[in-house]
């Protein structure tokens, strides 16, 4: 409970942080314009339970809405064997804000949350991971409803100098293999000392895991490359967008900098990727699958709804008269323009 109530602390802090908030102006002619930020009013958030009840992924989404103010937050996540969710799962979504906690998973959960049951309402928006069946239901019911991301199975990245610890390099790597099937582990070092280090860390650490059929599968895909220079390295990790660069150089700010797709970036060797899943702050919700280049990560604003707010007075609008009737004309929509010439007739 503690480990729940302290990341749930961090994370609601760092949201808080990210929403937006209402503003106006005016224009050149006098008209006054802004926007509007207010909660969805219901949202649906699919929790995986396939492998593991992940308990953070409650925390890292559930706690976005309720601190965006979402009145209805409906929790969909699949059932253990035995036919029940876990207990430390059940306790974070209520900590966290669900009001609903439907038992059901995979893509009939998407389904159930977009065009509603017997027993669950549709919701507008649908977010959280999944694998690659909850991605494609994601993905099919967009634009019956809204999605936040198409978040697939787990990445990271590492980019290693010759100051780096191999041994926290391969515990890194596997972090995230242990997601399982379709993860991706990659180091990118300009160092050979560094990268024979790390393959016997990895071959060493990997005989520890609690979790050798999941770690197995992923470390098929697993890749340690040697490449002749840090820039080629930070070429490498902007072309792949990773969900996770992990930065173990002497001056990661350095390259931090000069990355621009990755999802998430965790400076200096001790900075584990896993201290941002758990705890850190920003949602672990992240893009992958080369997404990074036009997504971000979930942020707590993707829980609000954007209006745009108009208003004229006589004054603003007839200084606004001549230029509307030249769209009017150029466009063909006389009714356009007639709209407005009729509210300043005399």
């Amino acid at each position: 409970w503690k480990a729940i109530e302290a990341s749930r602390a961090n994370v609601r802090a760092f949201a808080k942080r990210s929403l937006r908030k209402g503003w106006f102006m005016k224009n050149r002619q006098g008209a006054v314009a802004g926007e509007r930020f207010e909660p969805f009013r219901r949202v649906g958030i699919y929790i995986p339970g396939g492998t593991a009840p992940l308990v953070s992924t409650a925390i890292m989404t559930c706690t976005l809405a309720e601190a965006a103010g979402v009145p209805e937050i409906v929790a969909a996540t699949p059932a253990g064997p035995d036919g029940k969710v876990q207990p430390a799962l059940l306790a974070a979504l209520s900590r966290c804000g669900a009001t609903e906690i439907h038992r059901v998973g995979g893509a009939q959960a998407i389904a159930a949350l977009a065009f509603g049951t017997g027993t669950i309402h549709p919701v507008q928006k649908i977010f959280g991971p999944g694998n690659a069946y909850v991605v494609e239901a994601k993905r099919q019911v967009f634009g019956r409803v809204a999605i936040d991301l198409l978040p697939g199975p787990s990445e990271v990245l590492v980019i290693a100098d010759k100051t780096a610890n191999p041994d926290w390099v391969a515990a890194d790597l596997l972090a995230q293999a242990e997601h399982g099937h379709g993860s991706q582990a990659i180091l990118l070092t300009d160092s050979e000392k560094i990268l024979a280090a790390v393959e016997k860390a990895v071959a060493r650490q990997a005989k520890l895991s609690a979790r050798p059929a999941q770690l197995a599968k992923a470390l098929n895909e697993t890749m340690l490359i040697g490449v002749h220079n840090m820039d080629e390295a930070v070429g490498i990790a902007n072309a792949y967008a990773a969900e996770h660069v992990a930065i173990a150089t002497e001056r990661p700010g350095e390259i931090a900098a000069r990355l621009h797709s990755a999802g998430a970036v965790f400076l200096g060797g001790m900075s584990p990727v896993a201290a941002g899943d758990f705890l850190a702050g920003p949602s672990h919700e992240l893009p992958t699958g080369g997404a990074g280049h036009s997504f971000a990560g979930l942020t707590a604003d993707q829980f609000q709804r954007r209006t745009s707010v108009v208003m004229f007075d006589k004054k603003s609008l007839a200084a606004s008269q001549p230029f509307l009737a030249t769209f009017s004309e150029i466009e063909g929509l006389d009714a356009h323009g007639r709209s407005v010439s009729i509210r300043l007739a005399k």
